[in-house]
């Protein structure tokens, strides 16, 4: 346990900081384009997106799901597993210098697809179009970074690939700043946007990426690695990689489908009331525990899971999968509790006024309805991946992804008929997917339970919903302090800074009622836990 303690406080630390320094470029870039009813936010929240899309399938696909364990097993190979990664990097660049060129070249064709041209005026079109051109060569650099990464952490060094973002928020705070200094701000409207300026935040938003990429290769030699060009990728077992990645690279392209009609429903609202962009921010609140808790403790037991079944030892993977899914659940509960009761002054950060963060908070709500489910599909999908099964979490993602479409779709069609209010799709939205989260883990938990003759469900259901029961009172402490404020119209909401305070006030009401109570109850999850957290806290 203290190897894993070490590498989640190491991921964990970096994560903060890389997290609070996002949240940070997040309030500069809104202050540039807004957030709630901006036609220009939304066009650059578009094209910013497409080269994150293309990462996704990148990280959480291949490389997560086959890459890890199939560099875990090189380990054992005479020279280390220096030959296998030699191959799969030169591999990996090739492939994604075709699909940055590829990217570039049909941008004005992928912006249209993510873009009902009925629901959105051209000008907003051709703004995103020229966004995109600036952009997209973030894909290169994205995979890059990621392929590195990736490798990196199945090397069991952790700390570069989660302390290498936190240069490419540096980078782009400087820049954004410097942005509002020349232009002011915020430009709404996307008549006003010239070619300087547009060139400008595209070129800041892409620098950064490639100098966090860059960071990466500073680290290369902790690894125990020489990385040489090596094209004779005959006899390193791409066959079988393709074979998983296939099956992998089906799961993500679900994915995405699923958002592209996302995204053109949300279309709808743009200019309106909250869209692409506010959706987008909500989900990088949403995101902020699950990236400091899931991540940081999750992947340190990832690599431990995926050395277990490589070594076939299943009683310990079944271990493996309860512990996390405790540990990960005693944080995630916590975290769900404080964030609805702050849901307000937490959105404030990213709106320049209250009624957008009103306006935009029901997003908020929305996507944490499934914030402890992901997180145990986080372990549950990632037990599939280590025992090389790429096939069947592609089946339950693909009944997820055409639930998250439908559910669009149906919100799309209530708010052209009038059922639901137009300021209220993008929550709907929202809501659909966090539905759709939720019946892809029952699903995938109950396969995996099958496969394995049990998980543990009953050592870690029950203690699951405990947590929940305790996050009731802690809640309810934490919505009283709201109200002392004044409520959700109160000095929370007035002001970024004060709603920021007031998010972190409430916040930490609701963890210090909860884990009293957890206290308490003596609930054997909590001294792991805590001693977990004082690992974050300087020795003196």
């Amino acid at each position: 346990m203290s190897s894993i303690g070490r590498a989640s406080v190491l991921i964990g630390a970096g994560t903060i900081v890389s997290r609070v320094s996002g949240l940070l470029r997040t309030i500069v870039l809104v202050a540039i384009v807004g957030s709630v009813g901006t036609a220009a936010g939304d066009a650059f929240g578009l094209a910013n997106q497409l080269p994150n899309n293309i990462y996704t399938v990148i990280s959480t696909g291949v490389l997560t799901a086959v890459i890890v364990p199939q560099i875990v097993k090189a380990a054992a190979h005479a020279d280390g597993g220096r030959a296998f990664v030699s191959k799969l990097f030169t591999l990996g660049t090739v492939i994604l210098l075709a699909a940055t060129a590829l990217a570039m070249i049909a941008a004005p064709f992928i912006v249209t697809i993510y873009i009902d041209p009925a629901k959105v005026q051209p000008d907003q079109i051709a703004l995103a179009t020229a966004f995109a051109y600036w952009c997209l060569p973030q894909v290169f650099f994205y995979g890059l970074y990621a392929l590195l990464g990736e490798i990196l952490n199945a090397r069991k060094v952790f700390g570069p690939y989660t302390w290498a973002p936190i240069v490419n928020n540096l980078v782009s705070i400087v820049g954004f700043g410097a942005f509002l200094l020349i232009f002011g701000g915020p430009s709404p409207d996307v008549v006003q946007w010239t070619p300087t300026m547009i060139g400008m935040l595209g070129g800041v938003a892409t620098g950064g990426i490639v100098l966090q990429t860059i960071v990466l290769l500073v680290f290369w030699r902790r690894a125990g690695l020489q990385l040489r060009p090596d094209f004779r990728w005959r006899g390193v077992g791409l066959r079988h990689i393709g074979r998983l990645a296939g099956w992998t690279f089906l799961m993500v392209i679900v994915g995405q489908l699923a958002g592209i009609v996302q995204t053109r429903v949300l279309s709808g609202a743009s200019g309106t009331g909250p869209a692409i962009i506010a959706s987008q921010n909500a989900w990088l609140v949403f995101m902020l525990p699950y990236s400091i808790i899931v991540l940081s403790i999750g992947t340190p037991y990832f690599t431990q899971l995926s050395e277990h079944a490589a070594a076939e030892r299943h009683d310990e993977v079944k271990a493996d999968i309860v512990r996390s899914i405790r540990v990960l659940g005693l944080f995630i509960v916590a975290a769900t509790a404080a964030l609805a009761i702050a849901a307000v002054p937490a959105t404030r950060v990213f709106t320049n006024g209250a009624d957008e963060a009103l306006a935009a908070a029901p997003l908020l709500l929305c996507f944490l309805v499934c914030l402890l489910p992901l997180a145990v599909l986080f372990v549950i999908q990632r037990t599939f991946y280590a025992y090389n099964d790429t096939r069947t979490p592609f089946f339950f993602t693909l009944v997820q992804g055409a639930l998250v479409a439908v559910t669009a779709l149906a919100a799309g069609a209530a708010a052209s008929a009038g059922v639901i209010p137009i300021t209220q799709l993008a929550a709907a939205v929202a809501l659909g997917q966090s539905f759709s989260s939720v019946v892809q883990v029952v699903i995938a938990t109950v396969i995996l339970d099958r496969r394995l003759g049990g998980i543990g469900i009953r050592e870690w259901m029950p203690q699951l919903l405990r947590f929940v029961l305790v996050a009731v009172p802690a809640a309810a402490a934490g919505w009283g302090v709201v109200l002392l404020c004044g409520g959700t119209t109160g000095w929370l909401a007035s002001d970024k800074l004060w709603g920021a305070l007031g998010a972190a006030l409430v916040g930490t009401v609701v963890l210090a009622v909860y884990l009293g109570i957890l206290a308490l109850f003596r609930t054997p999850e909590l001294a792991p836990a805590l001693a977990l957290g004082r690992r974050f806290l300087p020795k003196r």
